[in-house]
């Protein structure tokens, strides 16, 4: 019998040039976190040895994208990298208008003041914490329409990030059409696990949605991810390019918020668009008062360039599979050390269901926050709390405590190799080997809006 040889994955690109990173010792860590308040987002990060706070502005651009960065014309108003990056929406996207942004909390700021009145319901499928918190300051209240499985690691159901339309109905019933400005709807849901919604539950959403009047807007900070698992999991779309299903999904949707500092390869910029003429024309007007004039929104147009470029890279299918592909193999080998993560495996990262790796520390002793800080002690890498610091207060002042209780190891793209994947999973083993002697933490610092940032804490 002839032997079947098994090829090797690798990355579809070569290196360049090198960033050194910096070795720590034990006690350097420990004197680092105690600064920081037990708090990731605290640390500098010449303290960090592999970082995985975020994918958001830490990825490596390419050398087209740097090449671009040449090119930058950096016209007050007018700049043609604005008319270059406009035209690459158009095109990828499908949509209309254009407004730039210096990230995507401007434009969730420029929109959610243009078309949020106090005491409207804002449904989505699961909440993201500055997006929420842009809806609120408006006058707005979220409301999880997601459905249930997305709420539990365990499922593996394979698009956890759809719509519960029958939760929409009822909603619809409640407060009436009229005070649902439009759904919000993102593409891999984050705060879920990087989990995907699904091409038919989306047309489904769209068909709901029209015959009742209201707008979907697109949070389409991860669409290229999304649309990998559609094309991977979902029936008839094995053969179809990533590039054509990101713009059938933005077909279905009216407008979208973009963080470009994620699928679009970038280290800053962002954008709103919208097929709405008249929501365009009010947001062109607020953007001049909030971010930039509106051909550059709060950017430099070689920002805009490599903006533009990076767009046509993230949607190219060699380019996603790798992406997503480093992610899955990383899950896999935290699943072979039997570490409780959320299935099925997202597409940004890994995450670490800190309920089951510490069933001992109590919700309100911040499981996933400790157990951030206690990776970073093991190793030097740098992960997030996603849990009930994230989530934050209800308006009478008690805190959210959501089903998910999540460590995210958030991966940069383009950034690491699998040889880093392994130590990764290594030090999440290391610390799971001796879980059961980790204490929980105090908040002891509580800043106003978006806790997670700032809050300090100590140990129990």
């Amino acid at each position: 019998m002839k032997n079947v040889i098994k090829r090797s994955w690798a990355e579809p690109y070569k290196m360049k040039m090198v960033e050194l990173l910096k070795m720590t010792t034990p006690s350097q860590r420990k004197k680092a976190l105690l600064e920081a308040g037990y708090n990731t987002f605290l640390l500098k990060s010449q303290d960090v040895y592999i970082d995985l706070l975020t994918d958001s502005g830490t990825a490596a651009m390419s050398d087209r994208q740097w090449a671009g960065m040449m090119m930058g014309d950096e016209a007050y108003a007018g700049s043609r990298n604005f008319y270059h990056l406009e035209e690459v929406v158009k095109n990828i996207y499908g949509y209309k208008y254009l407004i730039p942004t210096h990230q995507g909390r401007g434009a969730e700021n420029i929109l959610s003041k243009i078309l949020i009145k106090k005491g409207d319901i804002i449904p989505g499928n699961m909440y993201f914490t500055t997006t929420r918190l842009h809806q609120e300051l408006a006058g707005g209240k979220f409301e999880d329409i997601i459905i249930d499985e997305a709420h539990d690691p365990e499922n593996e159901f394979l698009f956890k990030g759809n719509v519960d339309l029958n939760k929409l109905e009822r909603l619809v019933k409640k407060y009436g059409a009229k005070k649902i400005p439009y759904v919000s709807i993102a593409t891999s849901v984050n705060m879920a696990g990087g989990q995907p919604i699904s091409m038919k539950n989306l047309k489904e959403l769209r068909a709901f949605t029209k015959k009742m009047g209201i707008r979907i807007i697109h949070d389409m900070t991860r669409v290229a991810e999304n649309a990998y698992f559609i094309q991977q999991r979902e029936k008839g779309f094995a053969n179809k390019p990533v590039k054509e299903i990101v713009k059938e999904i933005c077909s279905y949707t009216d407008g979208a918020t973009m963080s470009a500092k994620k699928d679009a390869l970038v280290n800053i910029g962002g954008f709103l668009a919208i097929n709405d003429w008249d929501v365009f024309e009010e947001a062109r007007n607020m953007v001049v008062v909030y971010e930039g004039l509106h051909t550059y929104g709060g950017l430099a147009g070689r920002d805009m360039e490599a903006m533009a470029i990076g767009i046509g890279e993230s949607v190219c299918d060699d380019h996603i599979r790798a992406r997503v592909g480093q992610v899955i193999y990383l899950g896999e080998k935290m699943r072979g050390y039997e570490i409780p993560i959320v299935k099925p495996i997202g597409g940004h990262g890994i995450f670490v269901d800190a309920k089951k790796f510490l069933p001992h520390i109590p919700q309100n002793q911040f499981p996933a926050q400790t157990l951030a800080a206690e990776i970073y002690l093991d190793s030097g890498v740098r992960t997030m709390e996603r849990g009930v610091v994230s989530a934050g207060r209800k308006a009478n002042g008690e805190n959210y405590y959501p089903k998910l209780e999540l460590v995210r190891f958030t991966i940069p793209r383009r950034v690491y190799t699998q040889a880093h994947m392994d130590v990764i999973a290594e030090s999440a083993a290391s610390v799971y080997e001796r879980r059961n002697k980790i204490n929980g933490m105090k908040m002891v610092y509580e800043p106003k809006y978006l806790r997670f940032f700032q809050a300090k804490f100590e140990r129990v």
